[in-house]
C-alpha cells in the first residue's frame, strides 16, 4: 500500500451489513483516505462504485495481509466475524494496529457483552475488549443491540414465501436497532475530532422496545400482507438453522442470545445515536418501509 498523507481509515468487514453502510457514508462525506479490506474479490464488486475507495484483501489466516492492510492506517474500524475464532483474529489485528501505531480503534461489540454470564458471542466481544484496552491504543465500543436487517438476512426467505417468520422468542421485547445507525454513529466517531469519545463503550439501541408480534403487525402493514410471527421451540429453530446451513457455533449462539432477550436483557433502550449523530435513531416502521421490496 502506498503511502498516505493525513488521517487514514481501514474498515474491516467491509463489505457485510454494518460495514459496507459505514464505507458509504465515509466516502459520501468526503473522506478520501478509506480503505475497504475484504476476504473475497467477488465480495468487493459491490465497492467498486465508489472510485476514491482503496480496496486490500486481507486473509485472517495470513498475517502478511494483516500487516500490508495496517500499513500508514490511522484509524480501524474492527469487526470481525462471529465465530469461535473472534478473539484470536482481534489480537492479531490489535497486534499489528499497534506496531503500526494505530490512535484509534472503533471496534463493533454487541449489547450484553458486559453481562454475567452473559452468552457466548459475548464473552468473546468483552475478551477483545479487554485485548484493545491492554493494547494502550484508544477505542472506542459500539455495543449494537439486534438488528432490524436480521429480518432481511437471515427471515426474509421465509416472510417472502410464507407470509411468516420463525424464531423462539416468545413475546420478548427488544430494542432493535437498524444498521444505518450503528454506521451512522462509527462515522462520527471516526472522523470528528476530539476526545469524547475515546475509551468509551456505548450500547446502541433502536428508538422502542418491540416484541416479536409486534415486528410482524408492522411488516404487515408496510406490505399489505398478513405477516405472523411463529414462535417455535429450540429444536425446531436449531433445525432450521442447520437447514439453512449455519455452522454449529452460530446456531449455539443464537440459540444462548434468545435465552437472553427471553429474559429481558434487551429491552433497554438508549439515545446513544441521537447524541451523537443528532438526529433520532430509524424506527422499524421506517426500516420496514425503506426496506419493503426485501420482503416481496
Amino acid at each position: 500500500m502506498t503511502k498516505k498523507d493525513g488521517s487514514s481509515i481501514l474498515v474491516t468487514g467491509a463489505t457485510g451489513t454494518v460495514g459496507s453502510e459505514l464505507v458509504k457514508r465515509l466516502v459520501r462525506s468526503g473522506q478520501d483516505l478509506i480503505t475497504a479490506a475484504v476476504h473475497s474479490k467477488n465480495k468487493a464488486d459491490k465497492l467498486k462504485p465508489y472510485k476514491t475507495l482503496e480496496i486490500v484483501n486481507m486473509d485472517y489466516d495470513k498475517p502478511e495481509t494483516i500487516a500490508d492492510a495496517l500499513n500508514n492506517i490511522d484509524k480501524l474500524f474492527l469487526l470481525t466475524p462471529p465465530s469461535a475464532e473472534m478473539v484470536d483474529i482481534s489480537s492479531r489485528l490489535v497486534e499489528e494496529a499497534r506496531k503500526n501505531r494505530v490512535k484509534l480503534i472503533v471496534k463493533l461489540s454487541a449489547m450484553g457483552a458486559d453481562l454475567e454470564p452473559g452468552f457466548t458471542g459475548g464473552r468473546l466481544h468483552q475478551q477483545a475488549e479487554e485485548i484493545i484496552e491492554e493494547s494502550g491504543i484508544p477505542y472506542t465500543f459500539l455495543r449494537p443491540n439486534a438488528f432490524m436487517q436480521n429480518f432481511v438476512n437471515r427471515s426474509g426467505q421465509t416472510i417472502k414465501n410464507h407470509n411468516a417468520f420463525y424464531l423462539p422468542s416468545g413475546d420478548a421485547k427488544i430494542s432493535f436497532v437498524d444498521a444505518r445507525d450503528v454506521a451512522a454513529v462509527a462515522a462520527q466517531v471516526l472522523t470528528k475530532n476530539g476526545n469524547q469519545h475515546l475509551n468509551k463503550a456505548y450500547n446502541i439501541t433502536g428508538p422502542q422496545t418491540l416484541s416479536h408480534s409486534q415486528v410482524a403487525e408492522i411488516l404487515s402493514e408496510e406490505t399489505g400482507r398478513t405477516i405472523s410471527y411463529i414462535d417455535i421451540s429450540e429444536e425446531d429453530a436449531r433445525k432450521g438453522m442447520k437447514k439453512m446451513g449455519m455452522g454449529d457455533w452460530f446456531i449455539q449462539n443464537a440459540m444462548e442470545l434468545y435465552n437472553i432477550y427471553r429474559a429481558g436483557y434487551a429491552s433497554q433502550t438508549t439515545t446513544i445515536v441521537e447524541q451523537i449523530t443528532g438526529r433520532k435513531s430509524i424506527s422499524f416502521a421506517q426500516f420496514a418501509k425503506d426496506y419493503v421490496e426485501d420482503f416481496r
